[in-house]
């Protein structure tokens, strides 16, 4: 009977780079929760461009952050404490409060607002 090898293959280790940049990442989301009275996120894989970290804060304020990386972004939410939804609806949508910026760069054409030029 011949012996079996664990095939399993190891996660390469974080380069100082790759913590580098999730430090980075924790901490602007850190200072975004600040601004905001708290935060709450989702992640979002984007493609080649990476993953993005989709922010919204207690207070309504929404933003996003991109990281290289579904690993990095995950490790820059764990460092900055964030809780994480794994879609973005139901009650985590409706937190989101839209302004007249929103209403025009994203339906002002639609709805006849101002051209977005």
């Amino acid at each position: 009977m011949a012996d079996t090898a664990d095939t399993k293959e190891e996660a390469p280790a974080a380069s100082p780079r790759t913590g580098r940049r999730a430090a980075k990442l924790a901490k602007e989301i850190r200072a975004f929760g600040k601004e905001h009275g708290g935060v709450e996120g989702q992640l979002a894989h984007i493609g080649q461009a990476g993953t993005r970290i989709v922010l919204v804060g207690e207070d309504g304020g929404w933003g996003d952050l991109v990281a290289p990386t579904y690993d990095i972004a995950r490790q820059a939410a764990e460092q900055a404490g964030l809780t994480l939804h794994d879609e973005f609806d139901g009650e985590f949508a409706a937190k989101v409060v839209t302004g007249p910026y929103e209403w025009t760069r994203m339906a002002g054409i639609q709805i006849g607002g101002p051209a977005n030029g």
